[in-house]
């Protein structure tokens, strides 16, 4: 073999590998999903894992879209709170996450909402909802909301998405190259994956388990293709139009933004305010991109403010 074959041989693997990493990771399988407390609901695309906060039956009805890398549990400290106010809270994992299927497909507006729109079938909610987006979750939620007005009481965005990102330039060339992309990600993204989640235990004092299921999404085969995808996708959506067409079907919309939040810029809300004048905004001092799991009283708090206003 010459030096040049070896060269060439070395190369391919080292491309190869975190693709073939990716193929040995484990599935979300029957296993994996044996110690949840949730439910799951047989849809179209696949299996979503879901969970009723409480065994009320009345109440108003609360629904929560997380965002793009953190699942369902990142509603827990929010739900607890919401249910003090009589909220029955309903909140999932977006597939691709937690404890949902990996479906092979687009992570764009119309996947997202079918989802959204199946589970809510599922569960045989008929209108009257309260929806709570937070990041991607936001866009996912507006996208809802100007296609299903008639279902909708409220409108909660939290630091949301669709109105523009704080992006470094390796994320912009990641998510802009087709193939080298897509191996840089998943080269990149893990590491950089597991020190947040390690940073939200150190500087916000988010408790052991909450930090390492965090870690622990990357392991999980699907994880890393679905963020990309959906940065790729819904993430690079502006939803202009659809906010207009919110605030023109006179959806009530509370906007709640965090003052040291380095994903979603805080001047985002001037964007919302010039798409939907009526919309009730606030912000949460010195709560980072985060404030879900680490200001949930706040929140909830400026939810139920923007409420009473």
């Amino acid at each position: 073999m010459t030096w040049a074959a070896l060269i060439f041989g070395l190369l391919v693997a080292g491309f190869l590998a975190p693709f073939l990493i990716e193929l040995r990771r484990p599935k979300v399988d029957k296993a994996a999903r044996a110690a949840s407390n949730g439910k799951l609901a047989r849809l179209s695309q696949g299996i979503t894992h879901f969970r009723w906060h409480s065994g009320k039956a009345r109440g108003p009805v609360a629904i929560c879209v997380h965002g793009l890398t953190t699942p369902s549990f990142v509603w827990d400290g929010v739900a607890d709170e919401l249910e003090i106010l009589g909220y029955r809270v309903l909140s999932y994992d977006l597939f691709g996450r937690g404890l949902s299927d990996r479906p092979a497909a687009p992570q764009n507006r119309d996947f997202f909402v079918r989802q959204l729109e199946e589970l809510i079938k599922h569960e045989g909610i008929k209108e009257d909802i309260t929806l709570i987006g937070y990041s991607m979750g936001g866009s996912i939620a507006t996208c809802y909301a100007a296609k299903n007005p008639h279902m909708l009481r409220r409108l909660v965005l939290i630091a949301p998405a669709g109105m523009g990102l704080s992006r470094s330039a390796l994320d912009r060339f990641m998510i802009g190259a087709p193939l080298i992309g897509d191996w840089l990600f998943r080269v990149v993204f893990p590491g950089r994956h597991r020190r947040a989640a390690r940073r939200l235990q150190r500087d916000h004092g988010v408790s052991e388990a909450i930090t390492n299921a965090q870690a622990a999404q990357v392991e999980y085969r699907g994880y890393l293709p679905a963020v990309l995808s959906s940065y790729r996708r819904i993430l690079s959506e502006t939803l202009e139009a659809e906010h207009r067409e919110i605030a023109h079907a006179g959806i009530p919309v509370t906007g709640i933004w965090a003052t040291a939040d380095q994903t979603i810029p805080l001047a985002n809300m001037g964007r919302l305010t010039a798409w939907n004048r009526e919309a009730v905004q606030t912000q949460i001092l010195g709560a980072t991109h985060w404030l879900p799991i680490t200001h949930p009283r706040e929140v909830v708090r400026a939810f139920r403010d923007a409420v009473h206003r």
